[in-house]
């Protein structure tokens, strides 16, 4: 019965050409503005490591000085090298990483390729495992590399193609600033969006492609991309990456397996705030910030207001169009009066009338579909050759193009229920003595 009633859809499709053209053109713009606004607020709201975003958290402490203090107001953004190696040391979590980002200029020691200039991440040996990095060759370094001021790098495999031709490079050497480094690892090709976990250098920056252990980087004095708040110098009046500067620049991460651990943790970075005060470091009353993963990037509105306006307003352009298809439905409806009075004398049910026209709409919904998917991705393409920083990241995939096929035809259904509904009230004995 189905494959009658779809012929039948069919049928009066072609008999009514420019009005079925003109439904699914109008249902095919709303598919196509609420799906390239949805795909792009899909991306940028995405969770980023879904494995693991509820126990990883961001540590904020407040130990800026008092001056232009605000209650209520957040923390410092990142942490000073005193106070995340403080809490490095402390070991509170499962799993701890203090990190910031620089570029440098990366060799190998026979000097048949240039040094590659590289987005670099110095950082400590629980990162890899916390982020569940992939790995291609070899592995991290270790906690001792990280005391030892270890001469090790990892590298992305992008990077290792460029150098190396892909080829297996651990115990390779490479040459940093003057000094060399020893490959330990080279990580599978490897992305996080957004870049949650330092988004000083943009919520959608590209991973980086060059690691290094913190402590060797600041003995290579690599120096520092990002944010830098300072409000004061170094205990000798150096460098604002010294140990005693009061500068904040470090992304500081941990692993936490339950909520119990996270209240303990924040109970922890209480009492160190609080210890730090009393000692004269921090002037501001104890302010502590611990979020996960999502709370993090929700607080640092990393999903601009704009992309959710322009979801909305989606929306309604979509309803707009089902609106107007349902007025060309029901002039279509009462246009087919006369015909569907015989049918119904000839012994057609309501119900079979009702499914009938249903049928139809369903039709027409899955054409507006395909129409609307090439209107989304023509949007899309004009988005990723905007200038915004996560314009490259407006991709239709495949969740994203079962949604656009399900919307389109749901709201066609929609859209026919009252004109079927109307058909199916449709009275016999009138159509005929007007016929």
């Amino acid at each position: 019965m189905f494959l009658h009633y779809l012929e039948l859809a069919a049928r009066s499709a072609r008999a009514s050409k420019g009005l079925s053209a003109l439904m699914v053109l109008a249902l095919a713009l709303g598919i196509g503005a609420c799906m390239t606004t949805l795909t792009v607020y899909h991306v940028l709201s995405g969770d980023p490591i879904p494995a693991k975003s509820a126990r990883l958290f961001n540590v904020q402490l407040d130990a800026g000085e008092i001056i232009g203090w605000e209650a209520g107001k957040e923390p410092t953004f990142d942490l000073s090298r005193f106070d995340a190696t403080a809490l490095l040391r402390d070991g509170k979590a499962r799993r701890q990483a203090m990190m910031s980002a620089t570029n440098v200029a990366v060799g190998v020691g026979d000097g048949r390729i240039k040094p590659i200039f590289s987005s670099t991440r110095y950082t400590t040996s629980d990162f890899f495992a916390m982020f569940d990095a992939p790995w291609q060759y070899g592995s991290g370094w270790s906690a001792a590399d990280d005391a030892g001021e270890a001469r090790v790098a990892v590298i992305s495999a992008a990077l290792n193609d460029k150098l190396f031709g892909g080829a297996d490079s651990v115990g390779r050497e490479l040459i940093v600033r003057g000094q060399t480094l020893r490959v330990v690892g080279v990580l599978k090709p490897w992305r996080f969006q957004p870049h949650f976990y330092d988004l000083t250098l943009g919520g959608f920056a590209e991973s980086e492609d060059f690691f290094l252990p913190f402590s060797t980087a600041m003995l290579l004095k690599v120096g520092h991309w990002g944010n830098m708040d300072c409000w004061g110098k170094g205990a000798n009046g150096g460098s604002p990456m010294d140990p005693a500067a009061s500068c904040s620049f470090i992304q500081y991460w941990v692993e936490l397996d339950s909520p119990d651990d996270a209240k303990a943790y924040r109970d922890y970075l209480v009492h160190y705030s609080e210890a730090q005060r009393a000692a004269g470091r921090f002037q501001r009353p104890t302010n502590v910030r611990l979020r996960n993963v999502m709370e993090w990037l929700g607080a640092q509105k990393v999903l601009p207001a704009d992309v959710r306006l322009q979801t909305w307003l989606a929306f309604g352009f979509l309803l707009v169009c089902i609106v107007n298809m349902v007025g060309l439905l029901l002039a279509k409806t009462l246009r087919r009066a006369g015909e569907i009075g015989v049918r119904r004398a000839l012994g057609a049910t309501r119900r079979a009338v009702f499914a009938q026209f249903v049928v139809e709409a369903g039709l027409l919904g899955v054409v507006g579909a395909l129409l609307g998917l090439a209107f989304a991705q023509g949007g899309l393409w004009l988005v990723r050759h905007s200038p915004n920083d996560y314009a490259r990241l407006a991709e239709l995939d495949a969740p994203m193009l079962a949604l656009t096929l399900g919307l389109s035809l749901v709201a066609s259904l929609c859209a026919g229920l009252l004109p079927a509904w109307r058909a199916a009230l449709v009275t016999p004995a009138v159509q005929l003595k007007v016929q």
